[in-house]
């Protein structure tokens, strides 16, 4: 079963200095962080910011190429989580025909973004993520935040994109 996520905040994380991108449960109290990369996170911000380039940038590109090929980007996931690495799928159809390619989770966030298809997360990835329980009791923003700057690499596995 598949939970169906929106990003709630992009953030940094105190102790690496590494991007996190929040992803929040609509219809419920789940939050999932995932550890991104400077680049990958730079193009999440663009797209919620809605900050023009001159040029295309890589996830634009792909949506280009997406659309000139026809095909429609019906849902992005995060289906996995394995030695503390998250895995994606992006869902295309094309012709009637539907088929699935894989990705890090911060291409797909960033993709999904730009094309406005729908992110969700597999539910076994919520039940095995360490920190998405504990994250869930936090109430408010400012509780959230001082929760996660709080996080050291014992409390969370260290997840990578």
């Amino acid at each position: 079963m598949e939970v169906e996520m929106k990003i709630g905040k992009l953030m940094m994380d105190p102790a690496t200095n590494m991007p996190i991108v929040v992803l929040k449960d609509t219809h419920g109290s789940a939050i999932l962080p995932i550890w991104v990369g400077i680049y990958e996170a730079n193009a999440i911000a663009l797209e919620i910011e809605k900050v023009q380039t001159p040029r295309p940038m890589t996830h634009d590109l792909l949506k280009n190429l997406l659309l000139g090929l026809e095909c429609r980007v019906q849902r992005v996931v995060v289906n996995e989580l394995k030695d503390d690495t998250f895995y994606a799928l992006i869902w295309i159809e094309r012709n009637g025909q539907i088929m699935s390619v894989d990705s890090r989770p911060s291409d797909a966030l960033a993709l999904a973004l730009r094309v406005d298809c729908p992110i969700f997360v597999d539910e076994e990835v919520l039940k095995s993520s360490k920190v998405t329980n504990a994250v869930s009791e936090k109430s408010t923003n400012e509780e959230l935040r001082k929760w996660l700057e709080g996080l050291n690499d014992e409390d969370l596995g260290r997840y990578k994109m």
